[in-house]
């Protein structure tokens, strides 16, 4: 397995490479030149000619790609075209906010999904899946800004359970405050994906509950509860690990409307923020960042295949 994990990161290098370029190449694909919308439409061009020294875009476009990945090697990814804080410093404040919150969207939804995704697997004709079901449905239909906005107002503004607009708190220095602030947007999450990890879950303990396997585990007697937790159960986890990990890499950077209902201070919220004023330099950054979080949360998925299931060798 060690030889399959320095095979994988080895792999990454091509494909960062190919990643950096186009992240690179994004302050080329939209209308309009940086230096301009920093300093404005109606600047003097001294002004506008120290913005384009400022952002380096006064020199040759594949000494720019050089100068951009070369920094970005080491973790300098230059200042803010904004605030001129360090990139780098920045993400540093935001990364381990959006690990928190999808710390805890995952775990509501998995909560949520697991018993879900079982019982409608076991009782697919009762009342109850077909409760289930329609559950399923809405948690997919209904944008999260719009339960964001519901759990604000039902939680947050008429029973002042918990804070409207909330703040990052480490949960290793106040797991109260942590809980507090962190619930109400982990929650408009978790509902979503226990929508999408219930019906993964439910299809795959179907299928396995009609393999041979299950059959001749109940034709010995053992107990159904075993037979749904040690056999069919473990197997119908492999998908759901997939989507679990894919989840995990979109909520790194992908809430940015969650984090903007709720002012939470995530990565996505900062994304949301460059986006909006321009400030290239950390919009380059946070995406490459996402792209790497992406490839190592396959890589761990792949790891975690092969300890679910023994038939996977990894070689």
């Amino acid at each position: 397995m060690v030889s399959y994990v320095v095979r994988r990161l080895l792999q990454f290098i091509p494909v960062l490479f190919l990643a950096s370029i186009a992240v690179w190449a994004i302050i080329y694909a939209v209308p309009g030149s940086p230096a301009t919308a920093l300093v404005g439409t109606d600047a003097t061009p001294e002004a506008l000619a120290a913005a384009e020294e400022r952002l380096g875009l006064d020199k040759p476009v594949p000494l720019q790609y050089l100068q951009w990945v070369s920094g970005a090697v080491v973790g300098d990814f230059g200042d803010s075209a904004i605030n001129g804080a360090p990139v780098l410093g920045q993400l540093a404040e935001r990364i381990p906010a959006s690990l928190q919150l999808a710390l805890f969207s995952l775990t509501i939804g998995l909560l949520l999904a697991l018993p879900l995704g079982i019982v409608s697997a076991l009782k697919p004709r009762s009342v109850l899946t077909k409760v289930i079901n329609v559950y399923q449905a809405a948690a997919l239909a209904i944008p999260t800004f719009w339960v964001g906005i519901l759990l604000i107002i039902g939680l947050a503004v008429k029973r002042n359970v918990f804070p409207s607009v909330s703040n990052f708190v480490p949960l290793w220095v106040d797991p109260v405050g942590a809980f507090r602030n962190t619930f109400l947007p982990a929650l408009c999450l978790g509902i979503y994906i226990s929508g999408i990890i219930a019906r993964f879950v439910s299809a795959s303990l179907k299928d396995s509950l009609a393999q041979d396997y299950v059959r001749t585990a109940r034709a010995k007697g053992v107990p159904e509860g075993a037979v749904i937790s040690k056999h069919a159960l473990r197997n119908a986890l492999l998908p759901t690990v997939t989507v679990v990990g894919l989840q995990i890499g979109e909520f790194l950077g992908g809430t940015v409307v969650t984090e903007v209902v709720f002012s939470y201070p995530g990565l996505g919220r900062l994304i949301y923020t460059a986006v909006t004023g321009r400030d290239y330099p950390i919009i380059q950054a946070a995406v490459l960042f996402i792209v790497i979080a992406f490839l190592l949360i396959n890589l761990i998925v792949d790891v975690l295949y092969a300890l679910l299931d023994p038939r996977v060798r990894l070689e």
